[in-house]
């Protein structure tokens, strides 16, 4: 992966969108560069509403998908879900996955600023990259951050 975007969902949704044509205009689409890269989404979406009613799915410039459902909390919260070992695991699988085989990575939550951001971050250090600019710029959520590094930590053990 080149790059990791960070987004809500409807910038999410912009930018699937870049890389739809309407059939017979695939010529004027790619002339317009809208048709230059392959991406993987993270989407992740709230409990309460049961997702967002929104769905990704594979195509020719989307390469996988990985829909979680859990809430902008740090604690467990009646009602709520709370990110865990599990997420953090199907996470950085996903990640391993594609790392070679997509351009981008696109990670959004609803507003793109909580939950895709620690993603986003973790990925990106995933990656070899400097993520210090998602805690610059924004305010990811520790919690989520903090298990997918345990989380990797805990895969690295594992291997020795």
């Amino acid at each position: 992966m080149k790059r990791v975007l960070v987004k809500s969902v409807h910038g999410a949704f912009s930018y699937v969108m870049e890389h739809y044509y309407p059939f017979g205009m695939a010529d004027e689409a790619a002339e317009l560069g809208s048709l230059t890269d392959t991406y993987t989404v993270i989407s992740i979406q709230d409990s309460h509403t049961g997702g967002f009613g929104v769905q990704f799915t594979e195509n020719q410039f989307c390469k996988g998908v990985l829909t979680l459902i859990f809430d902008d909390i740090v604690t467990e919260v009646d009602g709520a879900v709370l990110f865990d070992d599990d997420m953090a695991d199907r996470i950085i699988d996903f990640i391993e996955k594609y790392r070679k085989s997509a351009d981008t990575l696109l990670v959004h939550c609803y507003a793109g600023q909580s939950r895709s951001r620690a993603v986003g971050a973790y990925a990106v250090e995933m990656l070899g990259g400097d993520n210090s600019k998602y805690f610059e710029e924004g305010t990811p959520n520790q919690y989520i951050y903090d298990v997918l590094e345990s989380a990797w930590v805990r895969r690295q053990l594992s291997r020795m």
